[in-house]
């Protein structure tokens, strides 16, 4: 909702906020026609239909599900997806969680819930292994065969399985869709607190603003952290990723840059809710931002070269501490030996 209160401009006199419409003129003509043609809202897709029209393609669909110690949670999220999405109506083929170095029970709890899980670390070892989201979901293309890649992340507390479906529509509606950014409100939850949709920190004071100033034409991606995303694997095997939180920013600039704005759409999500990091934790995703895309400042992909690799945090009751901030990141898959899909 746009307020109507009065503005000041730098002169002192009054001026009405611009209406959303007002506000939309203001986005450069491609992101607008982008906005009219490439967003979409899950309630415009049917799980039944989208299984019927995936299967009479020959494709497959494939939900990875990143995960670490999240034993909590993440058997609610495989549950509700393999009841409704895997058992009742058949649109995902695969359900596979990508245990990233847990050291709860979240790779039984998992697997009791009917996933295929599999152990970051073990897969592909003759490529090393890194900690991280990006790795999980890097190393998940060696163990999955999906035509269409669908990430969801296992922390949720407040979402559904239209998640999937309206990704997958959104994936599968045009065909020259190669990424799909899932966007929502972001229930903050914390305890104590009453609930509010303010969540997604980094994505207002970071990723926007860096997308705004210096990839404008993706200025109307609503949230480019989103971890409900989708992507064809034909994209993600040719992609360099990061292997900490940078993987979700990276994915979308570099998708922007091979192929352009309108191989990227985004689909409303309705609202979700997840555990929440405290800002000492974000301000290392932060920083992994910054340096993710630093790298893709000139246009091509760089390695991640910044001075220092750590940050320097402080609280008046734990004094100083040090964080290592994740600068790491993966080549191409499609090139890597063992890799199933190479020499295609």
């Amino acid at each position: 909702m746009v307020s109507m209160m009065p503005a000041y401009d730098e002169a002192g006199a009054t001026s009405t906020p611009p209406t959303r419409g007002e506000a939309e003129a203001h986005m450069r003509a491609s992101t607008r026609d982008w906005l009219a043609t490439r967003s979409h809202v899950h309630e415009d897709f049917d799980a039944a239909r989208l299984a019927a029209a995936v299967a009479a393609k020959g494709e497959r669909v494939s939900v990875v599900i990143p995960a670490r110690d999240e034993a909590a949670t993440v058997g609610d999220v495989v549950a509700v997806l393999r009841r409704d999405l895997v058992e009742t109506v058949p649109l995902v083929h695969e359900l596979v969680v990508i245990d990233s170095d847990s050291t709860d029970a979240t790779a039984q709890v998992a697997t009791d819930a009917g996933a295929t899980v599999h152990r970051s670390a073990d897969i592909a070892p003759h490529l090393g292994t890194h900690p991280g989201k990006g790795e999980a979901l890097w190393k998940s293309l060696f163990v999955t065969s999906g035509d269409h890649l669908v990430f969801v992340d296992a922390d949720l507390t407040s979402w559904g399985p239209h998640f999937v479906t309206g990704l997958v529509g959104a994936l599968t509606t045009h065909p020259g869709t190669l990424l799909v950014k899932g966007w929502y409100d972001r229930v903050l939850d914390v305890d104590g607190r009453a609930p509010t949709t303010e969540g997604g920190r980094v994505t207002e004071l970071v990723a926007r603003p860096v997308l705004d100033l210096w990839w404008p034409e993706l200025a109307a991606v609503v949230q480019p952290l989103a971890g409900e995303w989708a992507a064809r694997r034909t994209l993600m095997e040719q992609l360099t990723v990061p292997t900490g939180y940078g993987v979700e920013i990276a994915s979308l600039i570099d998708a922007h840059a091979r192929y352009g704005l309108d191989t990227i759409a985004q689909v409303d999500l309705g609202a979700r809710a997840h555990r929440h990091q405290k800002d000492h934790d974000l301000a290392v995703m932060a920083a992994e931002l910054l340096a993710v895309v630093r790298a893709r400042a000139g246009g091509d992909v760089a390695p991640l070269d910044v001075a220092a690799d750590e940050l320097h945090q402080f609280t008046r009751a734990d004094g100083w501490r040090t964080r290592p901030v994740p600068l790491a990141q993966r080549p191409p898959a499609l090139a890597q030996p063992g890799y199933p899909g190479g020499g295609r």
